[in-house]
């Protein structure tokens, strides 16, 4: 497979996922295709520094992140909708899977080797190396996907508000319920 062919086809596979993750928290359905847009985003730059440029796994993920916060406040703007409602679903394909998978994997063997020291050691590291980096890898894709939003706080909390929410007609209770 080509550079291009293996970039778009990582991209493809981030999007299925984040419409996925998008369906089951029931947003708007006109935020699915930026959900999915933003994950092709983050995921594609995230492989490619890694894949191309020798990147680690925890810098990658969090330039990966830090290109889904920013192109999310845009999106976010144009839809009138919170960012978290966008960049969750689009963050939820980055978690290192394998990594989470082979730190429960580890902490099993040591359970069921701990008498003999030399394999649960080897458990015991292979334990804290990937809990490690997985903790490490969902902590920086938190920060990075929040950084733009937390940098342009105001803007990005006033966003959703519109004229036309004001010019509906409002009925007695929610007045009530704004006080």
């Amino acid at each position: 497979m080509s550079v291009l062919g293996s970039i778009l086809f990582d991209g493809a596979l981030a999007a299925v996922a984040a419409v996925g993750f998008a369906v089951i928290s029931a947003p708007s359905k006109r935020t699915i295709p930026f959900c999915a847009l933003l994950a092709a985003m983050g995921h594609t730059t995230r492989y490619s520094l890694m894949h191309f440029a020798g990147w680690d796994i925890m810098t990658a993920s969090f330039v990966g992140a830090l290109v889904i916060g920013a192109a999310c406040i845009a999106f976010a703007y144009w839809l009138h909708t919170p960012t978290t409602t966008l960049y969750i679903p689009a963050l939820l394909p980055m978690i290192p899977g394998m990594y989470a998978y082979r730190t429960i994997f580890a902490l099993m063997q040591f359970m069921r080797f701990s008498q003999d020291s030399e394999q649960a050691m080897r458990y015991m590291l292979d334990f804290f190396v990937n809990g490690v980096t997985t903790f490490t890898v969902v902590f920086v894709m938190a920060v990075g996907a929040s950084l733009p939003t937390s940098c342009l706080r105001k803007w990005c909390f006033s966003m959703t508000r519109d004229n036309r929410y004001k010019s509906m007609p409002q009925d007695p209770l929610s007045k009530l319920l704004r006080r």
